[in-house]
């Protein structure tokens, strides 16, 4: 039985559900529109720049979970779930999903977004294991902090070794999907590296290395 990893945002997702929810927190006027359409645009670019200082998005970006009590967060959640990430779960995500099930694999999806956001989401792919990045609650209500390391580039190999160690597993014959450089230092790590409809950095890497690139979402 090997390991299928997959990355959500841009990869099995046809999005960035990280940059989507802070959008959609703008749209509803939960957040001061101007001042955080700002930053997350500069904060999505620095992460396509491969230049972003994740303490200081993750700052940013739980900023809201603490400001608001977690019923209401999971309403919203749920009306975001709903109109903006189902659209987004196409078939050929699914299928490639489902080919990987149907060979036996153990699948685990892994993740700089929160978990608060792709928690849900890795359910709606029925993929029980997530490692994500994860918030920090106090009391029941949301800190704004992070709890651990973030599961972002060097800290995704970190995080996976430390799942890896707890469920007994290993990467032998294993596969990984990823759209960004930002994942390369996983990328590395595994037997069946596959860029997913990738980034200019990652498609010239993968040429570079021979690895399959694959275009999942047209």
């Amino acid at each position: 039985m090997a390991l299928a990893i997959f990355d959500l945002d841009n990869t099995l997702l046809a999005g960035d559900s990280d940059y989507l929810w802070g959008r959609f927190l703008v749209e509803k006027g939960i957040v001061d529109g101007e001042h955080y359409e700002r930053e997350n645009e500069r904060f999505f670019a620095q992460y396509k720049a491969g230049q972003l200082d994740i303490f200081e998005f993750l700052r940013f970006s739980l900023a809201p979970l603490r400001q608001h009590p977690p019923k209401q967060l999971h309403q919203w959640r749920s009306e975001f779930l709903s109109s903006v990430i189902s659209p987004l779960i196409t078939e050929s995500a699914i299928q490639l999903v489902q080919k990987h099930r149907d060979a036996g694999d153990t699948l685990l999806i892994i993740t700089a977004t929160n978990a608060f956001v792709t928690r849900p989401i890795a359910e709606r792919f029925g993929i029980d294991h997530l490692i994500a990045t994860e918030p920090e609650t106090l009391n029941g209500h949301y800190t704004g902090d992070v709890d651990g390391e973030p599961s972002f580039r060097e800290g995704k190999v970190n995080r996976l070794n430390d799942w890896l160690a707890e469920n007994r597993q290993t990467l032998k014959d294993s596969w990984f999907y990823s759209d960004s450089h930002n994942d390369l230092p996983l990328l590395e790590q595994v037997d069946h590296p596959v860029a997913v409809d990738p980034d200019e950095k990652l498609i010239e890497v993968a040429n570079t290395r021979h690895w399959p690139i694959m275009q999942l979402h047209g």
